[in-house]
Formats: C-alpha cells, structure tokens, sequence
C-alpha cells in the first residue's frame, strides 16, 4: 500500500502531465473521452506508480481514479494470473522496451477478465524514459469462444475416438467373420476334392475317371482361390494376378512336361473378394483349354499376362501348340463355364487363332 508521501508525488506527477496538456490539447481530450482504458505510469518514483488513468479504465476495473494513482499496476493480479505473463511484463519494463501480451486480470470485485495489455515507453528529447503508457482491452468473450471452441474439440475428439475404438472392433469382428467363412468353405471344398480323389481311386472306368479329374481340376482352382482369400490380410480383396501365377505354375507343374515353356506378364490387380470364385475358373479355364488342345501331349509355350489397363483387369493367355483331338464334350462343357463366368463378371472375351497360335482376352472393369 503506498504511503501519502507517494499517493502525493504521484498526482502531483499527473497533474502535472494534465497541467502540460490544457483541455483543449487533442492528445488529453482523446486520452480522457476513448473508450479503450488507459493509464500512465510514472518509473522515476518508487514502484513506477500509476500517475493517471481514464474512466475506461475506472470502469472496466471498478477502481475510482483516487484508489488507482500512487499504486502499481499489479494490484490487477490474482492467484491464477500467470506468473510468466508477469515476468514478460517486468522484464520489459526493466529493459525500458515495449511489451503486449494476455492476462489474467482482477477487477475490484474479484472478477476476473482477460486483458491485451500493451506497455510503451514514453521518452522526452534526451531519450529517457519518463512515462510508461499502457492500454488495455478486455477480449474475455473472445477468450470464452476459444474456451468453448477447445471444449467442443475436445468432445469431438473423444467422440471421434470412440466411434473409431467402435470401428476398428467391427472391422476386427467382421475380419474374423470373413476368415472363419472362408476358412469353412475351403475346408468344404477340400472335402469334396478329397471325396472325388477317393472316387478315381475306386473307379475303374477310363471315361469317368477322366470326366471325375476335370470336376476335381476346378475344385482344385476354387480351393486355391479361396486360400488366397483366407491368407491375405487385405480382408474382402483379391489379387487376379498373385492367384494367377500359383494357378498356372501349379498346372503346368502337374504335367510334369520339359518341352513345356511357361512364361507370365503379371502385374498386381486387386478385385473384390466375390469376384474371385468367377476370376479362379476363367483363369483355369483359359489354361486348361490350352493343355486339352495339345499342350500335355506335344508340350508347346503358354504365356500368362494379367495387368490393369484403362480402368479394366486383362487376362491375356497365348499358346502355341501341335494341336490334338480335344474331347468334344470336355471342350462344350468348358466354354459353358467360361461363359457363364465372364456373364458373371460382365466381362468381354475375345479370342484369335492363327495357325498353332491361340490368343485368349478377357477383360473386365475394375474401376480405379
């Protein structure tokens, strides 16, 4: 609490600062009539004391002009005003510079409002300091939006965080489901290639031995499929061209032919997981046709590309073969599955021969 000594010098210091700007003086009518609160201090007294302040600033800290003169500034402080915004205050003015900053302020009642404070220097012509003049602006509503504003994106992100913690366990359990349905269906299809092995073992019928080996050659290409599907950890996706190399490998890996030359173009093209029983038979259809004509009796090349091209998927199977009778009834049987796959997948096929040359395309869109 300053003494009457000080309360003293410092309105004597303010009067005398009015006294220098007669009523008339632009500079005292704007100080005192503004609405932006103001006031002056004086460091060449003891705790540079507030000397002047104009009613703005009576008003928005409830102090009369008799409580504020003769005292410092920090009688606006509080327990939660923040000490660092504190020290960038003082050491500005030790350092005679200027300074702005945000703060916590209190006003006479105990209230409390947020206040951009700016602090200046005033010098006189022989460049000391004589004056230091503050102005204050009470942004506490502004300070409320961005209390408000945090708030709400801190439910935000609590919200956001639970309705991910609630995906990422749908998605687990839909992973699970997805692998238990595919792990039950390949296990149903290993079962039936083992029930139709059984069968050829038992059977002693050439004709239906061979008819039994082409039912089990496409269980075999549904099986891998659907192995494939149970091993990716892309749940619901299908790489065309990661079964199509293992598919055609394994096929030509059964003739057990040297003469046969299997070269592939593959490049990964990811389909829909419902696509891939379709895909499993077209592809091993494509090279299965190539083997009846010709390729597991005289060996020849076969050529597997698959590639994205243009929004679409291209399977692309060229073979060159010495051409063999082919069994009619397998050959009919065979491009009713093909077909029926590429309805299935509204898919186009095109296929050119010429001579011992066979080209087979399918494509079909695949978006991006």
């Amino acid at each position: 609490m300053a003494d009457e000594n000080q309360l003293r010098d410092a309105r004597d210091a303010g009067d005398r600062l009015l006294a220098s700007h007669p009523s008339e003086d632009p500079f005292a009518a704007a100080f005192k009539a503004t609405r932006m609160p103001m006031l002056i201090t004086d460091p060449r007294q003891d705790d540079n004391p507030i000397i002047f302040a104009n009613r703005a600033f009576t008003e928005l800290t409830g102090y009369s002009q008799n409580e504020l003169v003769g005292r410092n500034c920090r009688l606006l402080q509080g327990p939660d005003t923040d000490k660092a915004a504190i020290a960038k205050i003082r050491d500005a003015i030790s350092e005679e510079r200027d300074v702005s900053v945000g703060i916590l302020n209190y006003r006479k009642d105990g209230n409390t409002f947020w206040n951009a404070l700016f602090v200046s220097p005033v010098r006189n012509q022989e460049g000391a300091v004589i004056y230091f003049f503050a102005s204050q602006l009470d942004f506490t509503n502004i300070k409320s939006k961005e209390s408000e504003l945090a708030k709400a994106r801190r439910v935000a992100e609590e919200e956001a965080s639970r309705r991910t913690a609630e995906l990422i366990e749908a998605l687990r359990v839909k992973t699970e489901l997805a692998h238990e349905v595919d792990h039950r269906v390949k296990n149903n299809l290993l079962t039936i290639a083992s029930i139709i092995r059984l069968q050829m073992r038992m059977n002693t019928n050439p004709t239906v031995e061979h008819t039994l080996k082409s039912i089990l050659d496409r269980v075999e290409a549904l099986s891998a499929a659907q192995r494939k599907l149970l091993n990716d950890a892309r749940v619901g996706q299908f790489d065309v061209a990661d079964f199509g190399r293992d598919l055609v490998t394994d096929i030509v890996g059964s003739l057990q032919r040297p003469d046969i030359v299997l070269t592939t173009d593959l490049h990964s093209v990811t389909v829909s997981a419902s696509k891939a029983s379709a895909l499993a038979l077209i592809v091993s259809e494509l090279v299965g046709d190539a083997v009846r004509r010709g390729l597991s009796d005289g060996g020849g090349e076969i050529h597997l590309e698959i590639r994205r091209l243009n929004g679409h998927c291209l399977m692309r199977v060229v073979d060159t073969v010495t051409p063999v009778e082919a069994d009619g009834e397998q050959q009919a049987f065979s491009r009713a599955i093909l077909d029926a796959s590429i309805r299935q997948l509204r898919a186009k096929i095109e296929r050119e021969v010429d001579g011992h040359r066979t080209e087979v395309c399918v494509t079909l869109p695949v978006g991006d």
